[in-house]
């Protein structure tokens, strides 16, 4: 199929389904059966953006949206959007020096939250970051060591001193002219910086990932059609919209092709089973631990499920026994993997529906359209030989505009060509499909020999009893690192570290067996579903502390 790229804005797509089909669903929350038409919707997104007007959001303003998956969250995304203002999607899991990070860098106007989660209070910490809030009038902060900071938002009904609520938000903006909106919105460009997301700061400080509405829109659009979506498609959404397979993979997808979004506010394996049986979804999206999650659901029998056909399941590395699993018991026949990373909108390569099962579970795909996908030698800068392994670097509409005040950060990722510089390594196969080998920094250099995690990973899910694994460097003395497997097992299977290296002895190489056996219950993860490796290492000295080992 002959595509282009579409220069239609966030806000025009809303618009033009509102108008086209205003009585469909776009948004549904089925766990409470709240439901918003594409006209409903529309409607309320353009109260919500002449609210922000009214308390002085303007175009290039800085909105912060920190909460889960809340009805309002597209709410607060589709207004900025339409105010060529720009969305800070926040990390539902900062905690109180993150969220101060993010307040100072990224010139926060407006900063919109929830309650919080189990493990944390937003308001608490917001309070503790502007004491000044609890003897402020509304619309009245000033901050010294947050100046550009001039509202707090609390998204829902209570109030809270200092902080507008929605419902005022709403009222306020009642005060506003639509032919102010409209003249607002008409100026509007698709290479405006619509939204701005943080990276999750594995190494270093996290940074502004600025995306523009074209950035976004197009990759949500080649999403949804590798899928083969249509109108017709209700797509069921756990995954968070801070990050970006929420907001762009999940959300500019169905905006794209005016489907339904069916949201789970924060993931729940039996709302998720619950709301695809009730809706019949034919979408559903994860990452590897969601999937595991819902299959292994002692209610999974429950539900039918037979209405599902496609979806993503990224972030992670993909079991191909996982993949099985999706397509036989969940009936994702069509399930597709996308890979990519926040600098590039996200999706740089993604398999498409009616690839081979194969492929699809032992590739993420080929390229986007309009985009150039090269497997880059990070030594020489040349590009590699199909089956060289290399670094994974792409040039197009889809990377990101730059990282926000941070020229130097930018010039460290994106070349002289324009070709982005994702850290990751993989290869081309002779059919045009790329695999993922691993990151450059997840790289085990075990006495001088390089050991890729992912490749003992998907060895050791073959193993029976073993429900998810990663392996990742434990520092050694004597062999500068050592192979570390991080192994969550199936309920009532018992297990030790030598039935793990007797299973790998003579099927891998003896420098690829596991030194290290840890059991574990979770792995570290970012607020969007992926593993933080990094902190591995340090659990692995403090379990083998425990036992009183010393590394060798």
């Amino acid at each position: 199929m002959a595509y282009q790229l579409t220069e239609r804005t966030i806000g025009g797509f809303l618009e033009y389904w509102a108008e086209q089909t205003p009585d469909k669903e776009y948004l549904v929350y089925s766990d409470r059966d709240l439901r918003f038409t594409y006209k409903q919707f529309n409607e309320r997104v353009d109260n919500m953006a002449k609210g922000l007007m009214s308390i002085g959001v303007r175009r290039g303003s800085h909105v912060g949206i920190w909460a889960t998956n809340v009805p309002d969250w597209l709410t607060f995304l589709y207004a900025t959007a339409k105010l060529g203002a720009v969305a800070v999607t926040v990390n539902t899991n900062y905690k109180q020096n993150e969220l101060e990070f993010l307040v100072e860098n990224s010139d926060l106007h407006t900063l919109c939250i929830t309650e919080g989660v189990f493990d944390g209070s937003y308001i608490d910490m917001v309070y503790k970051m502007l004491p000044e809030l609890r003897e402020t009038q509304r619309g009245h902060l000033k901050s010294e060591r947050f100046p550009c900071l001039k509202n707090v938002v609390f998204i829902g009904q209570e109030k809270y001193r200092g902080m507008y609520n929605t419902a005022e938000l709403l009222l306020l903006g009642q005060n506003i002219d639509d032919d102010e909106l409209l003249a607002i919105k008409q100026s509007v460009s698709c290479y405006d910086v619509a939204n701005m997301q943080y990276t999750s700061g594995t190494t270093g400080f996290p940074k502004g990932v600025m995306l523009t509405h074209h950035n976004i829109v197009n990759d949500g659009f080649f999403t949804g059609e590798h899928m083969a979506f249509t109108s017709e498609d209700k797509l069921c959404v756990p995954v968070p919209l801070f990050h970006c397979f929420g907001v762009v993979l999940a959300t500019m997808n169905c905006l794209t092709h005016g489907c339904t979004q069916v949201m789970i506010e924060s993931f729940d394996p039996l709302v998720v089973l619950a709301s695809v049986h009730k809706e019949r979804c034919t979408a559903l999206y994860g990452v590897p631990t969601m999937f595991i999650a819902e299959l292994n659901h002692p209610m999974f029998d429950m539900f039918d499920v037979s209405s599902l056909r496609t979806g993503i399941m990224a972030g992670a590395l993909c079991p191909v026994d996982l993949m099985r699993a999706v397509t036989e018991k969940l009936h994702i026949k069509h399930i597709t993997s996308v890979y990519g990373l926040t600098e590039s909108s996200p999706g740089m390569t993604q398999t498409r529906w009616n690839d081979s099962f194969e492929t699809r579970c032992t590739t993420v795909g080929r390229e986007y359209p309009f985009t150039e996908v090269k497997v880059i030698n990070p030594e020489t800068g040349e590009e590699c030989a199909v089956g060289e392994q290399g670094e994974m670097c792409c040039r197009g509409y889809l990377v990101m505009k730059g990282y926000y005040k941070n020229p130097q950060a930018t010039a460290e990722v994106i070349d002289a060509d324009g070709f982005l510089h994702s850290g990751d390594l993989g290869v081309k196969d002779p059919d045009g499909n790329y695999r993922i080998t691993g990151r450059i920094k997840d790289m085990i250099i075990r006495g001088g020999e390089n050991v890729y995690p992912r490749e003992i990973e998907e060895f050791l899910y073959k193993m029976p009893g073993i429900k998810d694994v990663q392996v990742a460097a434990v520092p050694s003395p004597k062999y500068g690192e050592q192979v570390g497997a991080f192994i969550i097992l199936h309920d009532g299977v018992d297990m030790d570290e030598q039935q793990v290296q007797e299973f790998c002895r003579g099927k891998i190489a003896r420098h690829k067996i596991p030194k290290y056996v840890f059991f574990v219950k979770e792995f570290p993860l970012t607020g969007s579903g992926k593993i933080q490796k990094f902190k591995l290492k340090d659990l692995s000295l403090k379990l083998l502390a425990e036992k009183g080992v010393q590394p060798i």
